[in-house]
């Protein structure tokens, strides 16, 4: 598998065209990104992009503490299109959400943003849920471990399938445009291991979410915020995982998910573009 996977980052390579730098995976202070919007934006100038997009946290309408709420959002809304306004004509700026799905608390789905007209939505999974608990999937490797011992009796395999049927289920049931890392669960497995990413039953989760998300005729990020935050040498979702969305017929953005201006284009060198761009919203 390892060779394989080797072998596809260079097909990859030249098989992704040169296109526009554009991203639109940025997180600022308005959710937990350390950098203001302008910072951001000056940083994505800097280094030539044509587009950037800011997709901050949403939990709408539960709004939690590290998201933005019912009350924060239309404030972040109108700085982001305020500073669109400013920089018109040297770089375009649009203004999303990477909204979380918590079966029973929020979703990604577009009525839950309809007043507030987002350019695009990024649906994410940053929580797990199996009978009213929540096991949070990238926040610390402690905080994991921990989640998989109360929620699933200490078995990963079971808390790692219950990630992608829950993705499975995003992918299916809600309208929203982008995928958002789709194999999160992978960000701690080099540095601390908790499961096989060679198995046959995670390949098969992998076969499954695959053919989920080409039915549902959404987009998937390549997203490097994992290498940038030195958890990864490579990016979500993995190059098995590309192969097999590439097979059905799903398209790619580039984005870095972004908590930072120094990582705004993050490994974008190594990936080149994108295979398709984000489409506008009539």
């Amino acid at each position: 598998m390892e060779g394989t996977e080797r072998k596809d980052i260079a097909c990859e390579e030249s098989r992704m065209s040169p296109a526009a730098k554009t991203n639109f995976h940025t997180h600022s202070r308005w959710c937990d990104g350390k950098d203001s919007t302008e910072d951001m934006v000056r940083a994505a100038f800097a280094v030539g992009f044509s587009t950037i997009g800011f997709s901050s946290h949403a939990m709408l309408p539960a709004g939690e503490s590290g998201n933005l709420t019912s009350e924060t959002a239309p404030l972040y809304f109108a700085e982001i299109r305020a500073l669109a306004e400013k920089w018109r004509g040297k770089i375009e700026i649009l203004c999303g959400v990477e909204a979380d799905y918590i079966p029973g608390t929020c979703t990604p789905d577009r009525s839950s943003y309809a007043s507030l007209t987002p350019d695009y939505i990024i649906g994410s999974i940053h929580n797990v849920v199996k009978n009213g608990l929540r096991c949070p999937v990238d926040h610390a490797p402690d905080l994991l471990k921990k989640g998989i011992d109360e929620a699933f009796a200490g078995n990963p395999i079971d808390f790692v399938r219950a990630y992608f049927a829950q993705e499975r289920e995003m992918a299916a049931s809600f309208d929203f445009d982008v995928v958002g890392h789709p194999d999160l669960v992978r960000k701690f497995n080099t540095k601390h291991p908790y499961f096989d990413e060679s198995a046959p039953w995670y390949l098969e989760e992998l076969r499954l979410t695959a053919d989920a998300i080409a039915a549902s005729g959404k987009i998937v990020e390549v997203n490097t915020g994992a290498i940038s935050r030195g958890w990864l040498s490579d990016a979500y979702p993995s190059p098995f995982f590309r192969k097999l969305l590439r097979e059905r017929g799903v398209k790619f953005i580039l984005s870095s998910d972004a908590h930072s201006a120094t990582a705004i284009d993050c490994a974008f060198d190594h990936f080149s573009g994108a295979e398709a761009y984000l489409p506008r919203i009539p």
